[in-house]
């Protein structure tokens, strides 16, 4: 049965049982089979307050808690900072200042210093301050080439998101644009002139012209959107490829919607993991990183996995235990970090690194429900 005809069947049974909830929070979904429990904190002695933070750490958004974490890579989490209630996504800028979608507004923090400096309040009134995939406030985040700006899409529960723009310096909303609705993932071009908006629920990504900060959707959708917020085929993270901008969108390690923003049109090319997808990330020399999550239900594709997609089409895929969300790449090339604190049920506290060279893993405890990751 082809992944159309099982969107199908999902709606389907998502209509019967009378939810109109999107597809991934729909069913609690277990840990895979033989997936190792939750680790224990880890037992890396914590950094010296007047200590600079070593290059190389990695930092993550903890959704399960109300902190960011400094991880190394070896031997686990080092330091926490307090950011706000569940941080989804996280942006560093050259600078060092970490930017932080949580649900209370975006938290800066000094990565040198580990010090939170600010908290920004969103300009958008998304209701009660909650936790969950669901909840209101800030998911997809990044910056500008030049650091000037930072752009959040803001999740506005029950209708359609907004990207905020705020101001580095002034430290301060200066912009809202409607975009579409649930924006899991927020991109920059290269030069800076577009911003994108990955409408999860609204199966597009809207792109907006940074400076008149004018809007176009563009549909993302290679299974259609049948079934709507019921259907499980819809966009979650996008990469833009340096070599030539166009925004590469994995769909249930079947299909790589590969979109040029410029025309909107869409090119679809196969892919091998057959899993559920989110996460992605571009390594340097051009390979494509993409999270599988697992099965969406039992006997309909395969377990958790990361891809490894070379510049021409040919795939490793890493098998992973239990289900993951984002990843991130080391200053090398040769190491991903991916996280597992996964927007549904059946995460776990913590990293699995990934030799990319010869595809060994290790778990690694790291923070609370991890989800956004980036390398300081």
């Amino acid at each position: 049965m082809n992944r159309r005809a099982r969107g199908a069947r999902t709606a389907l049974a998502a209509l019967a049982a009378a939810t109109l909830l999107a597809a991934c929070a729909q069913d609690a979904t277990p840990a895979a089979p033989g997936a190792a429990p939750a680790p224990a904190p880890s037992a890396a002695a914590p950094l010296p307050a007047a200590e600079p933070t070593p290059q190389g750490l990695l930092l993550t958004a903890d959704f399960g808690s109300d902190t960011v974490t400094f991880v190394d890579p070896e031997r686990g989490a080092v330091a926490s900072v307090a950011v706000g209630r569940a941080p989804y996504a996280l942006a560093v800028g050259a600078d060092g200042r970490a930017w932080v979608a949580t649900a209370e507004g975006v938290a800066v923090v000094d990565t040198r210093t580990r010090v939170r400096v600010a908290r920004i309040p969103y300009r958008t009134a998304t209701g009660p301050v909650t936790d969950g995939e669901y909840r209101g406030g800030g998911m997809g985040i990044a910056l500008s080439p030049d650091g000037a700006r930072a752009y959040v899409g803001v999740n506005v529960p029950g209708t359609t998101g907004v990207l905020e723009v705020i101001d580095t310096t002034g430290r301060e909303v200066t912009a809202v644009v409607p975009v579409g609705r649930r924006p899991f993932d927020v991109d920059v071009s290269r030069d800076g002139a577009e911003v994108y908006v990955t409408g999860h629920d609204s199966f597009d990504v809207t792109v907006v012209a940074a400076g008149p900060l004018d809007t176009r959707r563009i549909e993302v959708a290679p299974y259609g959107t049948e079934g709507g917020l019921g259907s499980w085929l819809k966009p979650h993270y996008t990469a833009v490829r340096p070599s030539d901008g166009k925004l590469l969108l994995p769909f249930e390690g079947e299909r790589l919607a590969v979109v040029d923003p410029r025309t909107g049109r869409t090119e679809v090319e196969p892919m091998t993991a057959d899993t559920h997808q989110h996460g992605v990330a571009l390594t340097a020399d051009g390979r494509l990183l993409v999270v599988g999550t697992g099965a969406v239900r039992p006997g309909d594709g395969r377990g958790p996995s990361l891809t490894v997609r070379s510049p021409d089409g040919t795939e490793r895929v890493v098998p992973l235990e239990g289900p993951h969300e984002d990843v991130a790449v080391s200053r090398d090339g040769r190491t991903a970090y991916v996280t597992g604190g996964y927007t549904r049920d059946g995460h776990w506290n913590g990293i699995t690194v990934v030799d990319l060279d010869t595809g060994t893993t290790r778990r690694l405890p790291a923070g609370t429900r991890p989800l956004g990751i980036a390398v300081l």
